[in-house]
């Protein structure tokens, strides 16, 4: 069985998400946690969060065992960018763009993912 977690405009680069999403992709979740838990990236600890969530959701919902559960899917989707400006010389001007991300994570047991 599968069960996701899933956070919305978290204020972090979808791009920097996503190497830390590609390292615990298919993997034990026991494995996945400990990964984050010593990664130095900012998303680290919000990837770990959600994760927990998915563990939690999984363990409570569909009495799921722990110790069985894979990281099934990981994907981070662009958000909605919040837009700021600076001002430049002669009145004119600078964009600035911070990204945000979607982020969804899905465990599942060694016996539903084969």
């Amino acid at each position: 069985m599968k069960t996701s977690a899933k956070v919305k405009g978290l204020r972090v680069s979808p791009r920097k998400a996503r190497l830390v999403a590609d390292q615990i992709r298919n993997k034990r979740v026991d494995a996945a946690l400990e990964l984050l838990t010593f990664s130095p990236y900012k998303s680290s600890g919000l990837i770990k969060k959600i994760l927990e969530s998915a563990i939690a959701n999984a363990e409570n919902n569909h009495g799921a065992d722990v110790d069985e559960l894979r990281v099934a899917e990981i994907f981070v989707d662009q958000g909605p960018r919040l837009k700021r400006f600076q001002p430049r010389a002669r009145g004119r001007i600078n964009t600035i763009l911070k990204p945000t991300s979607h982020i969804t994570v899905t465990v599942s047991d060694q016996k539903g993912s084969k």
